[in-house]
C-alpha cells in the first residue's frame, strides 16, 4: 500500500521543510541553553525535517 503523495508544488514543500528545519533547530539551541532536555524532540522533528526538505528538492529537480 503507497502512502498518498502531498499535492503542491515540490519545490515549494522543499522550501516549507528547509525553513521548519531552520526553526527546529533554533528552538533546540534555545531549549538546551535553558536547561531543557525537552530539546531532544526538536532535534528529532529537524532530521525529520531535513529529510523531507532532501527529498522535496531531489524531486524538484528531477521533474
Amino acid at each position: 500500500m503507497s502512502s498518498p503523495a502531498p499535492t503542491g508544488n515540490p519545490r515549494r514543500l522543499a522550501s516549507y521543510a528547509a525553513v521548519l528545519c531552520l526553526l527546529t533547530a533554533v528552538a533546540a539551541v534555545v531549549s538546551f541553553t535553558q536547561g531543557h532536555w525537552l530539546g531532544i524532540v526538536w532535534v528529532l522533528m529537524a532530521g525529520l525535517s531535513s529529510n523531507m526538505a532532501w527529498y522535496y528538492g531531489r524531486k524538484a529537480r528531477a521533474a
